[in-house]
């Protein structure tokens, strides 16, 4: 693997994560469910103002919990947006059901609501919409929208955590949501995602599903004399060693996230002129988002543009990448009937986006040599 001396992203630490880890070992429970991993729900439940959350081994595990949890049978269709990362679709149709592709609004990227009237039919199960970025849906149109046509609303906050939709946090609006801890995201575990249950009629059977589909949280709690099988369900709970890296992330989430906030803001404010004198589009935070400060790209002006500014940047020690391939255009996509044209908005941006460095740890020296670079790509050589 080539390393640059600017990543795109980078796993950043103190000694509180070595720390907490080595009390989990102390403690004598590493294995799902501990102390750091009741530490971890309990801060995120009194955070979100949430009935429950479950740390899972993955924001996919969550998302395959949630097409359980709703009972996602063969032949029931799940609307997702086409510009996505994979988990989204695939956690439902992994359970049989076939995933409607939806367009991207031109602003903020996210799923193009006023589409969705024209996607339900008596076949909709759920809706699933992705905060692009950590920039909110337009969740009041999705919302009433769904409970209209008694469809099930799952977000997929992956991207999302800390922030806000009309003053309310992102991952509070459907009935479940999922959050991701992936390296890449502002607070990591390197592996990692959480389940959050809005619905307090999902808490007992989130709990057997998790844990391989056994009442053994029951009898943890002493209603039960004995745990047995009494569901379906999987290992969905991550160790301990790994709530503890976490916990020690979540308890300075102010700092990471004031942190993230300067280096997207820097960019912005650095790349502004550049960007409207070159026909670049930086990101769109509407006015009634609150951003989670997840990720810095822009839209350039073509595809080959994109790929040129890339190469410029790993000249110069930089990573920079693009972001998803639309799902309707993938080979599974168009196995469900995705085609070319289906969604433009998201084949336009998928070809035109970039990505720059962003990790909690980026230095300003380092940030300066991106913006730096950026502004010397010489557009009239790319034409």
């Amino acid at each position: 693997m080539i390393t640059y001396p600017i990543p795109f992203n980078k796993a950043t630490t103190t000694p509180v994560e070595f720390q907490y880890m080595m009390e989990a070992i102390e403690r004598g429970h590493v294995s799902g469910d501990g102390h750091f991993t009741q530490k971890c729900n309990v801060f995120l439940e009194e955070l979100l103002s949430v009935p429950k959350v479950l740390l899972t081994t993955s924001c996919t595990h969550a998302l395959e919990m949630a097409a359980l949890l709703l009972d996602i049978q063969p032949g029931d269709e799940v609307i997702v947006p086409s510009f996505t990362f994979v988990s989204t679709a695939n956690a439902f149709v992994l359970r049989g059901a076939t995933p409607i592709f939806a367009d991207s609004r031109e602003d903020t990227l996210n799923i193009d609501e006023k589409q969705l009237e024209s996607l339900v039919s008596e076949k909709t199960k759920a809706i699933v919409p992705v905060h692009y970025g950590g920039i909110g849906c337009e969740m009041d149109v999705i919302s009433e929208l769904a409970t209209r046509h008694n469809i099930a609303v799952v977000e997929d906050n992956a991207h999302g955590l800390f922030g806000k939709y009309r003053g309310k946090d992102l991952g509070t609006f459907g009935c479940l949501a999922t959050q991701s801890f992936h390296e890449t995201k502002n607070i990591s575990c390197g592996e990692g995602g959480a389940l959050i249950v809005n619905d307090a009629e999902f808490i007992e059977r989130a709990e057997i599903l998790r844990e391989k589909g056994t009442n053994r949280s029951r009898f943890f709690r002493g209603l039960v004399d004995k745990y047995s099988w009494v569901d379906v369900g999987s290992s969905y709970l991550p160790s301990d060693l790994l709530a503890a890296f976490l916990f020690a992330q979540l308890e300075r989430y102010e700092q990471i996230q004031n942190k993230r906030q300067q280096i997207w803001e820097r960019y912005f404010e650095q790349l502004g002129d550049w960007a409207k004198a070159n026909d670049v589009i930086l990101p769109t935070v509407p006015p009634h988002c609150d951003q989670a400060w997840h990720m810095f790209y822009m839209i350039m002006p073509s595809l080959k543009q994109r790929q040129d500014l890339i190469a410029h940047l790993k000249a110069h020690g930089i990573l920079s990448v693009f972001h998803y391939i639309p799902l309707h255009l993938s080979e599974m996509g168009q196995k469900f009937g995705g085609k070319l044209g289906q969604c433009p908005i998201a084949e336009d941006r998928s070809e035109r986006l970039i990505r720059l460095p962003f990790f909690n740890s980026l230095t300003d020296q380092e940030q300066e040599t991106v913006i730096q670079a950026i502004r010397q790509f010489d557009f009239k050589k790319y034409a």
